[in-house]
């Protein structure tokens, strides 16, 4: 009986230092080599990987995480952009009214203040389009209010491409994002069919300049479709703030200006003359339907038109970002008979304010 219990004891005492002395260190962990270049566990043979190693990967990291070396990229691929860039979409129109084709980069002369300037790029209506349509769902606009949504969902059809983006602001006394941007003409039709009976008051400047901050991300044409009589009563900011603010985030403007159809002595002149200045200023137009029969026409005319644009681009020096405001006048050298309708100005941005993307 003694010899069996030393035997034990001597086995018991083998066993336990053959242990410790397996912990001493760290344990090595085979690694294999992943498609982006990481070294991950080896998964075990049920092809999972280890438990240590799955925790990891579903934490999120946090912003002082230091990159792995093989997201590293080097300063000299980088491609910087220049938030400086000022758009100049243009449409070139003849004495008939027909959109003028085939312009090229040199037919073109840019003055800004009134000193020549270089334009450094010149594409066509090929680039997309992010749109945005405004429509008027205060009281003041009950007349014709089925014709109207009629024409505003055939417009879509007409201008809307696979590159392109529509959103839909509903323009009432809380002005306010119905659809945000979608190339899902039906998605679109739907949001204007859903809308009911025209009430309340207009916050139609509120609206403006809350989708032309909408719009700013996009590089491709920004475009605001205002369907609305052009009263306003209720927004928070004035006619002065909504130009500055459309002009930084270089919108164009089209206004199909409708409610007006008993005649001249029933136009607000006050709000024709905004809409007049408003489309002028950011290179738009004003259609002022006279019937319900037209309204469609002047939808027509706006798919046209931006189906036949010149988009140039003029890139002011380091003296231009002062923030202000400078004047812009685009000719074609060689025709004098026709009209250029173009942005007249740009608001330049700061130099200490570029980095942020403030106007």
């Amino acid at each position: 009986m003694l010899v069996v219990f030393v035997l034990l004891g001597v086995s018991l005492a083998s066993v336990g230092l053959a242990q410790s002395g397996r912990n001493k260190g760290k344990p090595k962990v085979s690694t294999t080599k992943t498609g982006s270049g990481r070294a991950s566990p080896e998964p075990d043979r049920s092809g999972t990987p280890s438990s240590s190693h799955s925790q990891s990967t579903q934490a999120r990291p946090t912003a002082d995480s230091p990159k792995d070396k093989s997201e590293e990229v080097d300063e000299s691929d980088t491609i910087h952009v220049s938030s400086n860039l000022v758009p100049i979409p243009a449409s070139v129109i003849d004495p008939k009214g027909t959109a003028v084709v085939g312009l090229r980069l040199e037919d073109f002369e840019l003055r800004v203040d009134g000193q020549l300037k270089q334009i450094s790029d010149m594409t066509r209506s090929e680039t997309s389009v992010r749109l945005a349509m405004l429509f008027d769902n205060s009281g003041s606009l009950d007349m014709a209010r089925e014709f109207e949504k009629q024409a505003a969902r055939h417009f879509f059809r007409q201008v809307m491409r696979p590159l392109d983006e529509a959103a839909i602001y509903s323009v009432e006394t809380e002005s306010y994002l119905a659809q945000p941007l979608t190339s899902d003409i039906q998605l679109l039709e739907r949001t204007i069919d859903g809308f009911g009976k025209p009430e309340g008051s207009t916050s139609l400047f509120d609206a403006i300049i809350d989708a032309a901050a909408y719009l700013r991300p996009y590089t491709s044409r920004r475009v605001m479709v205002i369907v609305s009589d052009g009263v306003e009563t209720t927004s928070r900011n004035d006619f002065e703030t909504t130009i500055q603010r459309v002009l930084a985030n270089d919108c164009q403007i089209f206004i199909v200006q409708t409610g007006l159809y008993n005649g001249a002595n029933l136009r607000a002149l006050a709000a024709e003359r905004r809409m007049e200045q408003l489309s002028g200023q950011t290179g738009g137009a004003v259609y002022i339907p006279k019937s319900t029969a037209e309204l469609n026409d002047a939808f027509q005319q706006i798919a046209a038109d931006l189906a036949h644009q010149y988009v140039l681009s003029y890139y002011p020096g380091d003296e231009r970002r002062d923030g202000r405001f400078h004047n812009i006048d685009l000719r074609v050298k060689a025709r004098k008979d026709v009209r250029v309708r173009a942005r007249k100005g740009y608001y330049s941005p700061k130099a200490s304010n570029i980095a942020a993307n403030e106007w």
